[in-house]
């Protein structure tokens, strides 16, 4: 491996350093092992060609071709579960999945147009524990022996438009749309987890992990500067919301 002859630099100073633009001599393997891949892919990737790649991943995500990377420690059995339960955790379950389709097209349309290197790297972060979320419901939607909606590729499409929409519109802004938008999904899956059977503890622990990671990545974006969010436009997030839950629960 190269050796590198900075002095102690930041994250962008890494990013401006050495083997991309020449003012010292970093190995590239040195640069991937400390701050993850993204940045190097970041530095030789073209708009053109992380919205390609932004097509591939959202071809995956509605065709479900994903794999959780954690593995949560659930109770193993469903013995308990009557079929009416069965049915109507599947349909909570079914809507809390497509959730996760537009928490992913949200957080790819916004790192595709993000600036900020350290804010599309927290998007990348957040956006790779909502691939877990993805994989879990998907999963878990199997065991129940339910369905995923039909109108996922829809959702995805439009949450996409919209996530390029709020990272166009400015970092600080973004990040406001994307606190609101995890706190709302919060809040929802609170309401889910008074509705749900108690007797299914598999899928009450898959909610309530999502929960808690849905709280983390609001608290992640306000660290990184959120701006506050007008009521207007909370106000139309939650009614959208609305629609994607009713429409889901039946389709």
């Amino acid at each position: 491996m190269g050796i590198f002859s900075c002095e102690r630099l930041s994250k962008q100073d890494w990013v401006n350093c050495g083997t991309f633009k020449g003012h010292c001599s970093v190995d590239v393997r040195i640069v991937t092992w400390v701050f993850g891949i993204e940045i190097f892919k970041d530095m030789h990737l073209t708009l053109l060609d992380r919205f390609i790649e932004e097509i591939d991943q959202g071809l995956r995500v509605v065709s479900s071709v994903t794999h959780a990377n954690r593995e949560l420690d659930l109770p193993d059995s469903d013995a308990a579960l009557s079929p009416d339960q069965k049915r109507a955790s599947a349909k909570y379950m079914r809507v809390n999945h497509t959730g996760e389709v537009c928490a992913q097209a949200l957080y790819s349309g916004q790192a595709l147009v993000e600036k900020d290197i350290d804010v599309r790297l927290a998007l990348n972060k957040s956006a790779q524990e909502e691939l877990d979320h993805l994989a879990w419901t998907q999963l878990r939607i199997k065991e129940l022996g339910g369905r995923r909606s039909v109108l996922d590729p829809v959702f995805y499409a439009g949450s996409f438009f919209i996530g390029v929409i709020a990272g166009l519109s400015g970092t600080r802004e973004s990040l406001g749309f994307l606190r609101e938008t995890e706190r709302q999904v919060e809040s929802h899956l609170t309401d889910h987890l008074d509705v749900m059977p108690l007797e299914d503890e598999r899928s009450r622990a898959i909610v309530n992990q999502m929960r808690e990671e849905e709280r983390e990545h609001a608290d992640r974006a306000e660290d990184l500067g959120a701006a506050p969010l007008s009521r207007p436009a909370a106000f139309l997030m939650g009614l959208m919301s609305k629609v994607m839950t009713k429409t889901t629960f039946i389709f």
